[in-house]
């Protein structure tokens, strides 16, 4: 079974590593850990300056995916364009709730933070805490959206804010 699962990915594939977004595999390589040989993915995520070793048979477990598709890509789109859904909890449980759908690794889940977190420039100003999780899913959105569109990360984020500045004003 674990066979079947680590197959799904190859050296030189683009990845989603739910805690830190867009990484490459660069190699599959052994390496001997409490006297046990483990095959590991490499995974370098070249914005961070990182690179993880992902056990290649718990890749799968732990949340790793390929990227998303064309369609998967248009559905986000299609989220980022809806009406931001704010719930009147306490800010500190939005924002637990913001950082798991941006840690889940889950684009739709990301655009749908993205989208509520967005702000125009006629709206309120948005808070330290608000800021740094909306920087945070738009740099994962973004980068994901401009590796499947074979754009740079600068294309792909102007047409985010396009999508994001077309939608009817919220009532604040």
């Amino acid at each position: 079974m674990s066979k079947s699962k680590k197959l799904d990915f190859s050296p030189n594939q683009y990845v989603v590593y739910p805690a830190h977004g867009v990484g490459k595999i660069v190699n599959v390589e052994e390496q001997e850990v409490a006297g046990l040989t483990l095959e590991l993915f490499v995974v370098a995520f070249e914005k961070d300056k990182m690179t993880l070793r992902v056990p290649t048979h718990k890749a799968v477990d732990v949340g790793m995916r390929s990227l998303s598709t064309g369609d998967e890509i248009a559905h986000a789109m299609k989220i980022l364009k809806g009406k931001a859904k704010v719930k009147r909890a306490m800010w500190s449980r939005r924002a637990q709730e913001y950082e798991q759908k941006i840690n889940s690794g889950d684009l739709i889940a990301i655009a749908e933070v993205v989208r509520d977190l967005h702000r125009n420039d006629d709206q309120r100003e948005q808070s330290y805490s608000e800021r740094q999780l909306y920087e945070a899913a738009l740099e994962r959105l973004t980068c994901e959206v401009a590796v499947v569109s074979s754009e740079d990360e600068g294309q792909a984020g102007s047409k985010i804010e396009d999508v994001l500045n077309s939608r009817a004003p919220a009532a604040a």
